[in-house]
This record gives C-alpha cells, sequence and structure tokens, in this order.
C-alpha cells in the first residue's frame, strides 16, 4: 500500500501553536481512580470540553483565521457548520474583529444556532443537506467576498486541532495509546500526525458510533466510504471523512472502535458522574471505545482527548422526552 505524502508537518504545527497561543486555552489534562477502575487502563483526559467556545474546534478556526492575509481577511470568513465549528469560526472571527457568516441547517438545534449568533455571526438557514449547505455558502461568498474556512477538511484547520495532541504529549510521556473521537477526521488527523512526529510509538486509535460508521467502513474496505443520515446522539460525528483526512486516518491511525449508541450514553453519564465532566455525546464515544475494547487496553497508559462539552441541558440522552 502506497503512503500519501504528508500534507502537514510537525513546523507547520509548531507555528499553528505559536500562533493560537495567545487566544486558545491550554486546557488541563485529568485523571481518576475510579475512571482507571472503570475502563481497566491508566486514563489521562485532555479536557478540549474546558477550550474556548467548548470544543477543539476554537484551536484549527483560530488558526485559520490568523493565517489569512489582511486582504483576505477583510472580506470576513465563511463556513457551513451545525454547530461547534460555527461557533469556533465566529469567535476567532470577532477577535480578529472581521465579520462572520455561518451557514446553519434548519433542523440545527436552537441552542446552537444562539451560541453561533452569540459570538457574533450573521447565521443563514439552509436545508439539511450537505448539497444545501455548499451551494448556500457559496452564494454566501459570492455576495461577501469572505473567505471559506472549511469545517475540517483544511490543512489549517488540521494543524491548529493537532496541537491539542501535541499538549497531551508534552504533559504526559510515554502514553501507551491515544484516543479520540472520529467524524469528518479534523482532529483525528491532527492528533495521528502530532504523534506521529512526538511519540511514533504511541498507538492511535478512533472511536465512531455504530450508527454512522463510514470512517470504520472506509478504513476497513480501503476506499472512501461517505456518511449516510442515520440517527445518532453523536451528531457531531455524523459527518464524512475528507481529501485530506482519509488519507491521513488511512496511513496513520491503527484502528477505529465502532460503539452503540448506549454505550455512549453510559461513558457520558460515568464521566458527569465520576468526573464532574460535563463533556457532550461525540466527546464520550471515545471513552465508550476504550470501555468496549477493555481487554485490548488492560494495564496501558492511554491519553483521550475529550472533544467538547457543549450539550443541550434540555435533552440529555438518559432523560425521555415527552412524545
Amino acid at each position: 500500500m502506497s503512503v500519501t505524502p504528508l500534507p502537514v508537518t510537525l513546523d507547520d504545527i509548531r507555528e499553528a501553536a505559536e500562533q493560537i497561543a495567545q487566544h486558545a486555552h491550554r486546557t488541563p489534562v485529568m485523571s481518576s481512580r475510579l475512571v482507571d477502575e472503570w475502563l481497566g487502563c491508566r486514563a489521562v483526559f485532555k479536557c478540549e470540553n474546558l477550550q474556548r467556545t467548548g470544543a477543539f474546534k476554537f484551536r484549527g478556526a483560530c488558526h485559520a483565521v490568523m493565517s489569512l492575509s489582511d486582504t483576505e481577511a477583510a472580506c470576513g470568513v465563511v463556513t457551513h457548520s451545525s454547530g461547534n465549528h460555527g461557533a469556533a469560526l465566529a469567535e476567532a472571527a470577532r477577535i480578529r474583529r472581521i465579520p462572520a457568516y455561518v451557514v446553519m441547517p434548519e433542523t440545527a438545534p436552537s441552542v446552537k444556532r444562539a451560541a453561533v449568533e452569540g459570538y457574533g455571526a450573521q447565521v443563514t438557514e439552509c436545508s439539511p443537506t450537505l448539497e444545501a449547505r455548499e451551494q448556500t455558502a457559496a452564494r454566501v461568498i459570492n455576495e461577501t467576498g469572505a473567505s471559506f474556512i472549511h469545517p475540517f477538511d483544511d490543512l489549517r484547520i488540521i494543524a491548529g486541532q493537532a496541537t491539542a495532541a501535541v499538549e497531551l504529549h508534552d504533559e504526559v510521556a510515554e502514553l501507551d495509546v491515544i484516543v479520540c473521537p472520529v467524524g469528518g477526521g479534523g482532529l483525528a488527523s491532527g492528533t495521528a500526525l502530532a504523534t506521529r512526529f512526538l511519540s511514533p510509538d504511541t498507538e492511535v486509535v478512533l472511536g465512531e458510533p455504530e450508527a454512522v460508521d463510514d470512517a470504520f467502513q472506509s478504513l476497513k474496505q480501503g476506499r472512501f466510504v461517505p456518511a449516510d443520515d442515520s440517527p445518532t446522539i453523536a451528531d457531531g460525528l455524523k459527518t464524512s471523512l475528507g481529501e485530506h483526512t482519509y488519507p491521513i486516518l488511512r496511513d496513520h491511525v491503527s484502528r477505529i472502535v465502532t460503539v452503540t449508541e448506549d454505550e455512549i450514553i453510559e461513558a457520558m453519564r460515568f464521566l458527569w458522574t465520576r468526573m464532574k465532566l460535563t463533556i457532550e455525546p461525540s466527546s464520550a464515544v471515545a471513552v465508550a471505545a476504550i470501555r468496549r475494547e477493555s481487554e485490548r487496553f488492560d494495564g496501558q497508559s492511554v491519553g483521550i482527548i475529550i472533544s467538547g462539552g457543549n450539550v443541550d441541558l434540555d435533552h440529555l440522552p438518559w432523560i425521555e422526552q415527552p412524545a
């Protein structure tokens, strides 16, 4: 199997880290004896739920926005997003004092739209399809001249997301495994590349919902498999891999572990209860993956990137909703 040349270098990641240092939080790394016993390994958690805008997405968005030339930035930035990336881009644009335009599906939760608007973005609604998102974003670009920042399939985004793993490796030496969730693959790609550069003996494992296992199928079949529209509580992971992220994961990820909806809820609830960490379902997927394959992680030192903590408190997954 041929290996695609690396599109992001360690220098790129170091540059991203330097560029976002004054804006992004260096999030804490936490651990828990009770969680170690539950998972059967020595687990440390990189808490990106405590990042600005509540998710790792701010790292990549901030790097992308700050990388624009003054001429490019003058017209603002545009993206399509159902939540976390839109909020992150809006906040990064606010810091740089440029306009942000976010295309959101009309089905996006009102709490997520309110968050994006709260960070200062102008929201444009569209139908809940990728085609509608892309067409609407193209129209906004045509009307405003804004620069498009893809939610995950952008090398600047990947380099920015990689900084979370850089910080984790810097703080915790000799991890046996590092685990994060995978949707479009921006965080997963950045984590895989940072780990390859800084700790090549560390295995990179990804978690993915069984309901939307397109990344798992892509690596299993050796070809790109798009995501379908199956429902999952981990809605942040309902995204196909991209032109850049697919080959990075194909070449630099050990395996993907898929988990059920019940396992996601169990992991989410356990960390809320035992560690008092407010994590969203997408974050819990990584924890659930370790729990599912506990025998393979037995006794190992495992780093887990908690991707975000943006939760609609009126619709928690363990609370039955009225009909």
